[in-house]
């Protein structure tokens, strides 16, 4: 996918990009869209991308800051995108803030600072995970954390009426709530906003957080119990039939944890290890049209490399569908994924700390019978 330089670009994203229509529509065809190589391990040898991997490109080739982390992105109208990370000199140094990025036509807009942790004329605190979601007929949210460390760190909130061109002022959230921790929040049926959060000042914890009015008014879950030793952060929310919730979260323990909630979030199983390993980083998964699963990971006990895919039918078993990057030592993490109005699926992720890569999936190309127990996929 093309990709604009921001050294030729203002150092404000316009407010006043053109309308324009279905993303898919707009690049006339998946062919213009630039298709990644990807590397065998340890074999020096080239293969193709996925035939399902139909776009893949950079939303940014360089920058005003060193180093990136922790993208989110929303589609804010059919065709629109907006995406967010933290950026500075390095995670926890005082200059980080959140920066963003709009597309256009499959261009992106130089990335510009929408939100920083000055506290003072002498004080100044790094921002953290910032977390995007489109209101239904209404703002685009824009959640981040602000402190010194994830121990004691405060949630905050910023909210844009035209799709992420101005924002308003920050505000921050009531004690105690800290807002989606990393991954996407979901609108319920209702109209409650459910986000995954989750705590890490006395040990990890989940727990999920609910506003019925965008972030005026709260309420949420004590945290969650666990089957054994379990600590867990990061929860990543899917929807199953008949209004049931599934969480898969991050863990110490070397594999997903994963819960369960029959009542829409209000209260949730003990979390319980998966067979799905994780090295203690940041996942994401979303639900997709037609009810399967795609989960976003990295699959190793060691390492932020390789970054994976995997398709469930249940949200409880896993079968790998490919790798998005393996290169041995390299950082390729904290992915974010969304499917848009046009059904195609969106994946941002930490490139090496320097860069934010973004790649378009096509579902319709995903193998026929993946992620279905026990039925070999065509």
């Amino acid at each position: 996918m093309r990709c604009r330089r921001s050294a030729a670009q203002p150092a404000r994203a316009p407010a006043d990009l053109p309308a324009f229509d279905h993303w898919y529509s707009t690049v006339s065809h998946r062919l213009h869209l630039a298709v990644p190589l990807l590397f065998l391990a340890g074999l020096g040898t080239i293969r193709a991308a996925p035939a399902f991997v139909v776009g893949s490109g950079f939303i940014f080739e360089s920058a005003p800051f060193p180093s990136c982390h922790a993208s989110t992105l929303a589609e804010t109208s059919p065709g629109r995108l907006v995406v967010a990370w933290f950026g500075g000199t390095h995670e926890k140094h005082p200059d980080v803030g959140i920066w963003i990025s709009r597309s256009h036509a499959g261009l992106w807009t130089a990335p510009v600072e929408v939100a920083n942790g000055v506290q003072s004329a002498t004080e100044r605190f790094p921002c953290w995970n910032p977390v995007l979601v489109q209101a239904p007929g209404g703002p685009t949210l824009l959640f981040y954390r602000v402190g010194p460390s994830p121990n004691s760190w405060w949630g905050m909130l910023l909210s844009s009426s035209d799709s992420g061109a101005t924002w308003g002022t920050p505000r921050r959230l009531p004690d105690g709530i800290l807002g989606p921790i990393k991954n996407k929040p979901v609108f319920l049926p209702g109209g409650d906003l459910l986000c995954p959060s989750s705590t890490e000042d006395h040990g990890w914890h989940l727990h999920f957080e609910r506003t019925a009015d965008l972030g005026r008014t709260w309420t949420a879950t004590p945290p969650l119990a666990a089957e054994g030793t379990i600590g867990a952060i990061q929860p990543s929310v899917l929807l199953l039939p008949g209004g049931r919730l599934a969480a898969v979260a991050r863990t110490r323990n070397g594999r997903l944890c994963q819960t369960r909630s029959l009542d829409g979030g209000r209260s949730w199983s003990p979390l319980a290890l998966t067979e799905v390993p994780n090295p203690n980083s940041g996942l994401d998964a979303v639900t997709l049209a037609g009810g399967r699963h795609l989960l976003v990971y990295n699959a190793t006990a060691k390492g932020r490399s390789p970054l994976n895919l995997a398709l469930s039918a249940d949200a409880s078993s896993w079968e790998p569908l490919a790798e998005l990057e393996n290169e041995p030592g390299a950082e390729f993490s904290y992915p974010a994924v969304i499917q848009t109005d046009d059904r195609l699926v969106h994946v941002t992720y930490t490139w090496k700390r320097t860069r934010i890569k973004h790649v378009v999936l096509d579902p319709a190309l995903f193998p026929r019978k993946a992620g279905v127990p026990g039925v070999e996929a065509k």
